[in-house]
């Protein structure tokens, strides 16, 4: 009893999130109601991280990966355990080993960071960059405002790939000076314009894809916990590789249409009723879950609610070769494997998968946390939705309502009976 009240009393785990992650006063009654709160014996605490790693630094992953899954991660030690869940590093590296990579990256970011610099030399100046710059045939627009501007005016022609990116800078700016606003750490100009700096330098490096709308919401999290930039830009890098499918876009689709698709046909297995009732809306296309899964539940929740969520998410879809998968860049974070010492390692969702040993059930947990959501709001959506702004309406009736965990508790259920479906 006196160990129990020792770790009740321990005052890591009375620590309130929103004073980490404070809410401008004018905000504080518009913006949804934090549930998380660090548990003792579940969540991840800066005192069990450290006993998760031994004398040389090598971390029980398989400890980890249970404790968040049971309750989330310490807001202290975030940044830490993050670059872990979205394979920053292997698990299996030591201290030192960490170290060493950590300082290449950070050099290679700063490389990356002077190219971008060169050509705006608003990247890196602590200011963000609002207005159009350039014209779609490369000519400059003369900005007062823009430290850019003045390199602009001569030198030879600029490239396709220089110009692509130069046109996105100023949506970027918009975007930024948009996301999470509602956070005191946004107040400071020096943020805004980190997290503008991260954007500006992935949109060079995924030339592919570039700057789309909602990696705002996706890298501001990311921005704010982890302290240096460079280590920043890598965990969000690593975040891109899970969710940039959605972003591909054609001149017809986006890519998280595919995802829709895919909840489309979860749902009318698991819910036949429910789906045929969204069908008759002409909601079968599921379009009304596309900013769910797009900005991974940003507007749902609580900014720590939405952290919460992700690394439930992230430590339930963990699998421990991710970090060297990534590294090989083989465009997949799975290894179809039934060795037991590998399992153990895995997280709850990636472990059902494996052993399912079905390689075109490549789902992410989030599709089948947003079947958790409609589930869970089936009766009111079978009883009151007579179109789709019912549906609509009734879905962001849930923004600051959700609780994290029972969503991926039932998400898990729902992902083991589709599962037996498919078997069937």
């Amino acid at each position: 009893m006196r160990l129990l009240a020792c770790c009740y009393n321990d005052p890591e785990m009375q620590i309130d999130p929103d004073t980490v992650y404070p809410i401008r006063p004018d905000c504080r009654d518009d913006a949804p109601k934090t549930r998380f709160k660090p548990r003792p014996g579940l969540t991840l605490s800066p005192k069990r991280w450290k006993l998760l790693h031994n004398e040389e630094g090598v971390l029980d992953i398989a400890g980890m990966i249970k404790r968040v899954q049971r309750g989330g991660v310490h807001p202290t030690i975030k940044g830490e355990v993050w670059e872990f869940l979205l394979g920053c590093y292997d698990p299996k590296s030591t201290t030192e080993q960490r170290n060493q990579l950590r300082q290449q990256r950070r050099l290679e970011y700063e490389k990356l960071k002077t190219k971008c610099r060169e050509m705006d030399a608003t990247v890196g100046s602590g200011r963000v960059i609002t207005m159009p710059v350039i014209t779609e045939d490369g000519q400059p627009i003369e900005d007062p405002n823009s430290v850019g501007s003045e390199q602009q005016t001569s030198g030879a022609p600029l490239s396709k790939e220089v110009i692509q990116w130069k046109l996105t800078l100023h949506q970027i700016g918009l975007d930024v000076n948009r996301t999470d606003r509602v956070l005191v750490y946004y107040e400071s100009q020096a943020n805004l314009a980190r997290l503008w700096d991260i954007l500006a330098v992935y949109s060079w490096v995924d030339k592919d894809i570039g700057y789309c709308q909602g990696m705002s919401d996706l890298c501001s999290p990311i921005s704010i916990i982890l302290e240096h930039e460079a280590d920043a830009f890598w965990c969000f890098e690593r975040l891109m590789r899970r969710v940039r499918g959605n972003f591909i876009s054609t001149s017809t689709s986006i890519g998280v249409r595919a995802q829709l698709t895919t909840l489309s046909t979860i749902m009318k297995s698991v819910d036949p009723k429910l789906h045929e009732h969204l069908e008759n809306l002409d909601g079968g296309e599921y379009l009304f879950a596309f900013r769910m899964l797009m900005v991974l539940f940003r507007r749902e929740f609580s900014f720590v609610d939405t952290m919460y969520l992700w690394e439930l998410m992230w430590s339930m879809e963990y699998n421990p070769n991710l970090f060297s998968l990534l590294e090989s860049d083989s465009g997949t974070s799975r290894a179809t494997t039934k060795d037991e010492s590998v399992l153990r390692q895995c997280g709850k969702f990636e472990r059902k998968i494996l052993q399912a040993a079905k390689k075109e059930e490549e789902i992410p947990l989030s599709v089948f946390v947003v079947a958790s959501v409609l589930e869970a709001r089936n009766k009111k959506l079978l009883g009151e939705a007579k179109g789709l702004d019912d549906v609509v309406k009734i879905l962001n009736e849930i923004t600051g309502s959700l609780d994290a965990k029972k969503a991926c508790r039932e998400a898990l259920q729902i992902h083991e009976k589709y599962l037996n479906m498919v078997k069937a």
